[in-house]
């Protein structure tokens, strides 16, 4: 059965986190059978990552707040998350159904595929982000 994706819902998710008068810094989005929904979103990036448990894959669209003494800015990051007891056909067909996720999270910095918890690391993701990223004018003091 092919998946679906609740556009308007999942957009709505999208555009709170992009949207700079918000405190929203996540959004998640989930299966519920054969369609993807928003699973979650909110202020704080430790509540994403309890959602990245062995047994879920979903899509994660997290606003990051990068920058250095002269500017900060936030990035963007898409982040998919397989959990470990996920099986092999499920593995299979998230790379498939991400292209529902982007059409609709359509702006980022850069994309990650993660299976490992420790790579959810927020630090890890900022690094990232931050080479991802334009002037970085801290480079010197690291």
């Amino acid at each position: 059965m092919a998946t679906q994706i609740d556009k308007e819902a999942c957009r709505d998710a999208y555009n709170e986190v992009r949207d700079d008068t918000t405190e929203t810094s996540w959004a998640a989005f989930k299966y519920e059978g054969a369609r993807i929904v928003p699973a979650g979103q909110g202020t704080d990036y430790e509540d994403f990552k309890s959602l990245c448990t062995d047994d879920s894959r979903l899509f994660g669209f997290v606003r990051i707040t990068t920058g250095d003494a002269m500017s900060k800015r936030a990035k963007f990051t898409l982040i998919t998350w397989i959990g470990e007891n996920i099986s092999g056909l499920q593995r299979a067909k998230i790379s498939t159904d991400k292209t529902l996720v982007k059409d609709i999270v359509q702006n980022f910095a850069k994309e990650f595929m993660i299976s490992d918890p420790r790579e959810l690391d927020e630090d890890y993701i900022r690094t990232e982000l931050k080479k991802a990223g334009g002037a970085n004018y801290d480079a010197q003091a690291e």
